[in-house]
Formats: C-alpha cells, structure tokens, sequence
C-alpha cells in the first residue's frame, strides 16, 4: 500500500498533481488503465488487449455492466453483412444524417461519420471476433431511423451483452477486472496536465496508486448526482431515474479539472413508457408497432412516433405525470419475446380486456371520451382520415383483445460529457488532446444535440460507448506500441 508520495506535489479532491512520476511509490504499473466496466469498458479492454496491451479495468461496483446491463443492447450500424443478407440499403452517410437530423445538427458532422462509417466494423468484430450475440431487428422501424439498422442479441436484453464481453475478456491473460475498485483521484503532471495514473481504493488492501502509460474514462454520466442534474438538467431533477446508481458523472468532473472542453451537458435520453408505479421498461415497440397513449382525461396528447425520448416529457405534462398505453394482441404477440416485456407480465402492470369500455373503467377513464379518441385513431390508422397529432406511422387499424398499461416518463441517462477526437482522446478547452487520456461511455459527449431529450436517436447511447471504447482501445495501443519501439 502506497505512502502516496515521496516529494512534494499538490493534491485537491480531485487531481493529486506531481511533476515527476518517481516522485511517487507505484503500486501498480500497466500499459493501459480503464476506469468503468461497462459496455465501453469492457470493449476498450478487448479491443487494447487484442493489439498487445495489458489492461486494468477498475469497476467500482461489485459487477460489471452499468448501464450497459440496464439496456436493450441495441447498437445501430450501418453496412453490415446481416443487413446484406436481409436486404436493407445502408450507408454511414445515410446514418449520419439520420443522427444529424435528429440532434438538429448538434454533434460535430465529421465525428458523426466517423462513428457511423465504425459501426458495421464494431459489430461485426463483437460477432465473428468476440462471439457476441447480435441480430438485425427488422420486424419494425425505430423512430428517426430510414431503415433497419439496429442490432440486438436473442434476448434484447443488456445483461447478456456484458455477459458475454465478459467471457471474451477470459480469452486474455493481459486483462484484469478488480471490483469493487473505484478511482478516487486522477494523477497528472503538473507541467502539462498529462495523466499519469489514478489512486484507486482496492477492497482489502485501501488505497493504492496505479500508473498507466494511457488511461481510458468509460464511466456513464451524471444521471445518479442530483447536484449535476440541478446545474444542467434541472427540468429532470424530480423525475423517476432509471438508469444505473452508480453513474454519478466523477469522470466529467475530473476531466472538467484537467481543462476538458465539455459538450452538449443539457442532453439526456428520457423514455416515455416505463410502467407505473412498477418501475420496469415497456418496449417503445409497442407503439412503434401502432399502440397509442391517452392521459387521464382519456385523450391522446401527443403524434407517439416522435421518438421515445422526448415523448417522456410529454407524459410528464399530463395530469399525474402519467399516461395509459393502448396496444392490441397483434402487437402484443410481436414483444412478447422481449423480456423487459416480460417482466411487465409477470408483475401484473399490463392488463387485458376485451373492448375498450373495460379498459377505460379498469384505469378510471371517461369511458365517452375514450370511445371517441379511440374511433378516430382507428379511422386514421385504416387511412380514412388524417390524424389530427399528425401520426402517419400506425401499423394498421388495433383489434380485440385490447391491452392497457400505465406509463410515466423517466431520465435513463445523460448525453452531455467531455468533448473526444475521432481517436476518443479528451480534448482540453485550447483543442489540443490531454496527454494519455482517453473517454467514452456517459463520460464523452454523446451524439443527441446540445440540450433536451429530443436529439437522442434510437440506441445511439450504447452505440456510442461501445464504438468510442473501441476506438480508445485501439489508439491507446497503438500509441504504446509506437512509444515503447
């Protein structure tokens, strides 16, 4: 266990500077330190420990995953060879103005390509390289996407994802995971602010310094800080969090310390259907596939196929902050593989009826006003009238058995973080790469637009972290590699 140092050097909460690294008594030394075992961490590792580089990941919770494991493990890409065999026209240029369009230009345009000309790459390395699980979802079209371009695992489930980059981890004696493991201070040189290391707090053994030639932030955002949430999303401050507790932005603020230039921190993926008061996600394919909502009064309030985002705030507008999801057994047959689905099932928040008139007595509806709305969504949906919300997605006309959940909108996590190159280097306010540091996941600024929850497309949230892991684990590698020959 460290002494901490050995000369002198200034210490704050947060940096602890040095200006000489023998000024301090390492106790670990490694090629490459990642700090978060999340899907970005996790794919950071693989992809450095591949060229030849030997990784500490450092997770401070007793498991890996984070928000990773939370998801749908649903990654865009475009070009792949799955969407070959099924027919789907695609290009990056095609996907980066999809995300463009829906950021209102809010994400830098050249980053924006560069991401979406690595996504078929990324998920065709995790597939054929890492054996991880993904398939082209094609049976409906995700709001803000021109075609099928997402991919998923069997279960559309998070957890399997980082189960199964977990066992590809297996495959390199050059990785090592500690949990339970969090870094408390960054460690940079006073001269120039190059990152040298972090001191971290091992279970059992207190606290230790551990140096790293390059060192990756693949923490998520600041969704679990209140204080951050107040300063630069205060509109969410009070709504339900359903993202991961531990993602309570400390990789911003150490970046921010540094000098990082910080980007787009009042963005933010919100979801409108989470079931109430159960707490478990309902699948946005339920009304992708032609499901509704209605607020108490009965009536709809909004075109649902604006995106799941920010349709979150438009349920929290309503009277009670909630709302009431119409879907029938067509679409219901359709989810009900998916297992947040599931889950919803089986903890009775989704009810069955066979006319609206039972459902509208089951949720305390005026039955009158639910007839009416639900005519005339009805008369749209076959084509016989204009939706007045201006929906022009539905799917076909709904039919009994008719189902009923309440939903509220929820904050899953935050988009705004710390400004990266095409290599996800951290770039300090003057534009220049911080020497050796690295960032993805919720810690890097994410490709939603500058505030709000309506510039986030789709699954860019883990597309980003998975593809900024990769691109940091590659260029930390290589830049060793180049430096030690």
């Amino acid at each position: 266990m460290s002494s901490i140092h050995k000369g002198q050097a200034k210490e704050n909460n947060l940096i602890l500077y040095v200006d000489d690294p023998d000024e301090l008594d390492w106790d670990i030394e490694v090629d490459t330190l990642i700090i978060g075992a999340g899907g970005c961490g996790l794919t950071a590792a693989l992809a450095a420990a591949e060229m030849g580089s030997e990784v500490f990941v450092l997770e401070k919770e007793k498991s890996a995953g984070g928000n990773t494991s939370l998801s749908q493990a649903m990654v865009p890409a475009a070009g792949t060879d799955m969407q070959k065999t099924a027919g789907v026209k695609d290009s990056p240029e095609l996907m980066a103005t999809d995300i463009l369009k829906k950021n209102k230009h809010g994400s830098d345009p050249e980053l924006t390509l560069h991401i979406s000309k690595r996504s078929a790459s990324l998920v065709e390395w995790l597939r054929s390289t890492m054996n991880i699980d993904f398939n082209l979802v094609s049976d409906f079209l995700y709001p803000g996407h021109s075609v099928h371009r997402i991919h998923t695992n069997s279960t559309c489930k998070g957890e399997q994802l980082v189960n199964e980059l977990l066992k590809a981890t297996e495959r390199f004696e050059s990785i090592s995971i500690s949990y339970n493991t969090p870094a408390t201070r960054l460690i940079a040189r006073g001269s120039d602010s190059s990152v040298l290391g972090a001191e971290v707090s091992i279970e059992g053994f207190g606290k230790n310094l551990a140096r790293a030639k390059k060192i990756i932030f693949a923490l998520n955002g600041f969704g679990a800080n209140r204080d951050m949430l107040k300063q630069y999303i205060p509109e969410m401050l009070e709504a339900t969090y359903f993202g991961h507790e531990g993602n309570t932005g400390e990789g911003i603020r150490w970046g921010e310390a540094l000098g990082a230039e910080l980007a787009c921190m009042g963005a933010y993926q919100a979801h409108g259907s989470v079931a109430h008061p159960h707490g478990t996600l309902l699948t946005w394919a339920a009304v992708s596939l032609g499901g509704y909502q209605v607020n108490l009064d009965g009536r709809r309030f909004v075109n649902e196929y604006h995106g799941y985002s920010e349709h979150a705030l438009s349920v929290l507008d309503q009277k009670e902050n909630v709302a009431v999801e119409v879907f029938d057994e067509r679409i219901y047959q359709t989810i009900s593989g998916y297992e947040d689905f599931q889950v919803c099932v089986e903890m009775g928040a989704i009810k069955k009826f066979e006319n609206i008139n039972s459902l509208a007595h089951a949720f305390n509806l005026p039955e009158n006003i639910l007839l009416d709305t639900h005519a005339r969504f009805q008369k749209a949906a076959r084509g016989k009238s204009t939706d007045p919300l201006g929906r022009t997605e539905f799917g076909g006309p709904l039919k009994p058995p008719y189902y009923g959940v309440k939903v509220t909108g929820a904050l899953f996590h935050t988009q705004g973080g710390l400004k990266v190159d095409k290599h996800a280097r951290v770039l300090h306010e003057n534009g220049h790469p911080i020497p050796n540091l690295y960032a993805g996941g919720g810690t890097a600024a994410g490709f939603s637009g500058h505030k709000g929850p309506a510039g986030y497309l789709s699954a860019n949230g883990l597309m980003a972290a998975l593809i900024l892991g990769k691109l940091a684990g590659e260029h930390a590698a290589s830049s060793i590699q180049k430096n030690d020959s």
